[in-house]
């Protein structure tokens, strides 16, 4: 289906008195470009860190939202520039020119579906997407089908194939494993897979909570949602997945062991993974590693620094692009 794009050429300090007013006119979703720097709330909701911006933010913005072509869009164009004159009066919005484009004739909502495709990590182990057929399967391979949704773990990313890599290396059968910001669950999964007695995948999004155990279902593994709040044991299935924020919440820390696990995995950013460092040795056994990933080259120095300093003995630093993995032993 074909729709029209119209753009409004702003500033950022006019985008949320603007997105208002396209609510107003029953616009019911917008899309933002701008060079503003992510909030370290932001930041929190993210699994992986993001390159460099190469623009300074210059204060400019672009709001984009789409319309059918049916819509009378001469009288939304009209609507949309009165509101703009109005808000002007209060507010620098910049050109606020408005332009219009119609796009190209395709499903935008499974667009994105074309990029992924089934491929290897490494001899053995294969990410497939669940709507993807594989035709090269080897009787060896171990395949993991993924529907990723809304949360990133896709597996193609870098970060994450140093973290299934380092887990195939490492994780030894019977280990009680923690996948600590566990996105689609892939990891989780894979740790199951290779022989990991029990993994707990565990993530601050409750929608990558439900997305994850469906995952694990794709894959024909038993998996429980874990309700931390009601401060009841663990669910006996091998492979378990809760909500929560094992870095700011010492009593999540404390429901979900202490000292109890053998391997904690964590593919986040790396200004999350420098906090984590200064408190996940508490569920971790003395001698257990931490396998971590998710960090752009740039803050390689920072998180090392980290990790000794919290008393981590560095066993290897792994890199693939521009992305790092370190593993440490406690």
């Amino acid at each position: 289906m074909k729709w029209m794009k119209l753009t409004i050429n702003t500033l950022t300090e006019a985008v949320d008195a603007i997105s208002s007013m396209l609510y107003d006119l029953g616009i019911d979703g917008i899309e933002i470009e701008d060079n503003v720097p992510l909030t370290e709330e932001e930041k929190k909701q993210m699994f992986v860190d993001i390159l460099p911006i190469g623009d300074e933010n210059d204060n400019s913005a672009k709001i984009n939202f789409y319309v059918e072509p049916s819509e009378n869009i001469d009288g939304l164009i009209m609507s949309v520039k009165e509101g703009l004159k109005e808000i002007s009066t209060f507010i620098d919005v910049g050109s606020a020119n408005v332009t219009l484009v119609e796009t190209e004739d395709k499903d935008w909502l499974n667009n994105w579906k074309e990029f992924f495709k089934p491929f290897r990590v490494d001899d053995t182990i294969v990410i497939k997407p669940t709507w993807e057929k594989l035709t090269d399967a080897k009787e060896s391979d171990l395949v993991i089908e993924i529907d990723p949704g809304i949360s990133f773990g896709t597996g193609s990313h870098e970060t994450t194939k140093l973290c299934i890599l380092a887990i195939k290396k490492h994780l030894k059968p019977g280990n009680m494993v923690l996948d600590a910001g566990s996105g689609s669950g892939i990891l989780s999964i894979v740790a199951n897979k290779l022989g990991a007695e029990k993994v707990l995948g565990i993530d601050i999004d409750p929608i990558a909570t439900k997305s994850a155990i469906e995952n694990a279902q794709v894959n024909k593994i038993d998996s429980l949602e874990w309700i931390l709040e009601d401060n009841r044991n663990m669910p006996e299935t091998d492979l378990v997945f809760a909500t929560g924020n094992i870095i700011e919440d010492n009593g999540i820390r404390s429901l979900i062991g202490r000292e109890k696990y053998d391997l904690v995995v964590a593919n986040i950013l790396a200004d999350v993974i420098i906090p984590m460092s200064g408190v996940i040795q508490e569920n971790m056994k003395k001698g257990a590693l931490f396998i971590s990933s998710g960090i752009i080259d740039t803050k390689e120095d920072e998180v090392k620094a980290s990790l000794e300093k919290n008393n981590f003995t560095i066993l290897e630093i792994n890199r693939m692009g521009d992305w790092v993995s370190f593993v440490a032993q406690k």
